[in-house]
């Protein structure tokens, strides 16, 4: 961490507090959790971040009551919700972020993802990207790197052609009928999903307009191995919590079960993008 939150260190501070409280030194207090000998330093200075399961082994060591653990991890879901918030994330602009993203899906073998009215962003193009990134500035009042944040995007999207993953990504046909660029871009855009759907890795799922849904469902998330990102409009929130999991798992599996996919999707691309080009001739008449 470049930047200490402060809370992180009041949260450090207690740790010691309560260590030293019990008696222990910070290294047989690792001897006992069987971390690496400076890990409880790093955390009580903010040098690494502390995890929940952190959280969980330093109080069963310390033998702290459930209250005490409560507030411990309370206060940390209250950290990270703070440093998950996109006006903090997006200081330094878009690109950042994505870099972070990028190394995930590098890291990860598995990804399953769910929007609502964009394109994922593993299938954009770059003029798309283009006008999705501008947008969201302007709304975050963020600083606008677009065109770093759209190479970093377009470097992302190198996942798609690793045939050791597996990738399912799942839209809905409104994505398509609110569009997020003009009927050039959304053209282009649609083309390039009627061809990314002959990628091996990829399983590309689209809902049809007036499909009855299993469940409803507000917003966007991304599931990479058994880590679930859900993306708000003010903040980000991760979990691997294995009900939490499981729970996504369930959602996507059943939201799977009504999409169109191969010739069907197609089928909906090729009408969308009829659509998309009757509209832009009628408005240029």
């Amino acid at each position: 961490m470049n930047e200490v939150n402060p809370r992180r260190l009041a949260l450090g501070d207690e740790l010691r507090l309560l260590r030293e409280s019990a008696g222990l030194s910070g290294k047989r207090l690792a001897e006992q959790l069987g971390w690496p000998a400076s890990k409880v330093s790093r955390i009580e200075r903010a040098r690494q971040a502390v995890t929940d399961s952190d959280l969980v082994a330093v109080a069963a060591a310390l033998t702290l009551d459930s209250v005490q653990l409560a507030q411990l991890r309370d206060e940390l879901r209250a950290i990270r919700l703070e440093e998950a918030r996109w006006s903090r994330q997006l200081r330094a602009g878009h690109r950042p972020v994505q870099d972070v993203v990028a190394v995930a899906e590098r890291d990860a073998r598995r990804i399953r993802g769910f929007s609502i009215t964009l394109v994922p962003g593993l299938l954009q193009t770059a003029e798309y990207a283009r006008h999705v990134f501008t947008s969201l500035a302007e709304m975050h009042e963020s600083p606008r790197d677009t065109e770093d944040a759209v190479r970093a995007r377009m470097e992302r999207q190198q996942v798609l052609y690793d045939e050791t993953k597996t990738i399912e990504l799942l839209m809905t046909e409104a994505a398509l009928w609110f569009p997020a660029a003009p009927s050039s871009v959304m053209l282009a855009q649609i083309d390039r999903l009627i061809t990314l759907q002959g990628l091996p890795a990829l399983r590309l799922g689209i809902i049809p307009l007036g499909a009855q849904l299993p469940a409803g469902i507000t917003h966007n998330f991304v599931m990479k191995d058994d880590v679930v990102t859900i993306e708000l409009i003010t903040t980000e929130l991760a979990t691997r919590a294995p009900e939490d999991v499981q729970l996504f798992e369930r959602y996507l599996d059943r939201l799977w079960s009504v999409a169109a996919e191969g010739d069907d999707a197609r089928a909906i691309l090729t009408r969308a993008a009829r659509q998309v080009a009757d509209a832009a001739d009628h408005s240029t008449r």
